[in-house]
């Protein structure tokens, strides 16, 4: 029976297996005309130089409803790194250009901001990802950011036209669309969204049950999915963290600056293949473990910015409940992987169950001591009104 479920909070747009590429990029090529679009592609070095980058390029190069592609180049000490990445994307010719975040032109420009109090100092995907809507936002034409990540292995334009289409198409009115899909080989992968965040938010909601931002959580369901649109306004006005709370900092500002019913979420493939973190349970600063204390400083930090009361039981309390949700869903993994002949190893996957757990204690005792934590990047809104030339600087760079 097909998927027509649909969430609390988010809208969700199902694949059903009943559109066409040449279907849904019609409707883009026609919905484009009034409404531009800027793909943000932001990558590491090692990451340019590794097969999935080459295959992207190579599909975005059909992908005419596209105006703008910006590649943001971060890791790359070396200006070799950048002439071989400009060199990869000729292939989009003129709409696409490089943003070398490691360049001197693009370090003169930080450096200037952190003179004056902006928090631009963390590199990282964070960072190169509000650089590049810097650069868009000089465009008066472009009304549509889009992002997805570099090292999508299965990659191709329908996961980049089920992307698009929900920010563009007339009959459709959002403002924010976040993608999911299925992290599936021979076994289950995603292990931070199965073991530490989806049990986590369910945890939440039985400890903070009137909490509304936990109900919009609650709805993803991938939320630390890396690709998503929103409109150029959202681009505008949201911050952006610099850690690895980028993507749950992300709805974070979302649920703050729009309207829940302008927010939806796109099945974009069956399955989706990218590389795959270490879990580093033997070093809390690597790894998944980081990622997982990032994740949870950024949700206290959320909630504690909406007037959630955290004490120390509370914790406590918090990470019992998580405990017996993450067990119980092991359990059901367990039952799908059986039946969809996975491999399926639960001992690993309860060993990672404690490791989160002591992350909840963990990013707590770092929440208790830094309540506000390291300062997300600002909005573009307070910084073009410090700097109004700097989306042309940054033009300029380029």
């Amino acid at each position: 029976m097909p998927d027509f479920f649909q969430h609390d909070l988010v809208t969700t747009i199902h694949d059903l297996q009943t559109g066409t590429l040449e279907g849904l990029e019609s409707m883009l090529r026609e919905a484009t005309k009034d409404h531009p679009i800027g793909l943000v592609l932001p990558v590491t070095a090692g990451d340019m130089r590794a097969e999935p980058f080459g295959q992207i390029i190579e599909q975005l190069t059909e992908a005419d409803y596209i105006d703008t592609v910006v590649v943001t180049l971060g890791v790359a000490q070396d200006r070799r790194d950048y002439e071989e990445t400009v060199a990869k994307v000729k292939p989009l010719g003129d709409r696409a250009k490089v943003l070398w975040t490691d360049g001197p032109e693009i370090q003169s420009i930080y450096s200037e901001l952190m003179d004056s109090g902006i928090a631009v100092a963390t590199p990282g995907k964070g960072r190169s990802v509000w650089t590049a809507f810097g650069y868009l936002l000089d465009d008066p034409r472009l009304s549509t950011f889009v992002l997805h990540d570099c090292d999508i292995v299965d990659y191709d334009r329908f996961l980049l036209a089920r992307l698009c289409l929900p920010m563009v198409h007339p009959a459709i009115d959002f403002e924010f669309c976040k993608a999911y899909y299925a992290r599936v080989t021979d076994r289950m992968h995603g292990r931070v969204v199965r073991l530490l965040v989806t049990p986590l938010v369910r945890a939440l909601a039985t400890v903070f049950p009137s909490s509304e931002f936990v109900r919009f959580l609650g709805g993803f369901r991938y939320p630390l999915s890396g690709e998503f649109s929103l409109t150029r306004n959202l681009a505008r006005t949201n911050r952006i963290p610099s850690d690895w709370g980028l993507e749950v900092g992300t709805l974070a500002e979302v649920y703050r600056n729009t309207s829940l019913k302008k927010v939806c979420q796109t099945d974009l493939c069956r399955l989706y293949e990218h590389k795959h973190q270490a879990l580093s349970l033997e070093d809390p600063q690597a790894g998944l473990m980081r990622m997982a204390v990032d994740i949870l400083t950024t949700v206290y930090r959320t909630l504690a910015s909406q007037g959630t009361i955290m004490s120390p039981s509370t914790f406590g309390t918090l990470r019992a409940s998580y405990v017996r949700v993450a067990q119980n869903c092991v359990r059901q993994y367990a039952a799908d992987a059986i039946v969809n002949d996975l491999e399926f190893d639960r001992h690993q996957e309860e060993h990672a169950i404690d490791a989160f757990a002591s992350c909840i204690t963990k990013a707590a005792e770092l929440f208790r001591d830094d309540p506000s934590g390291a300062e997300a990047i600002p909005n573009w809104t307070r910084v073009r009104a410090a700097f109004p030339n700097l989306t042309q600087r940054l033009r300029d760079a380029v």
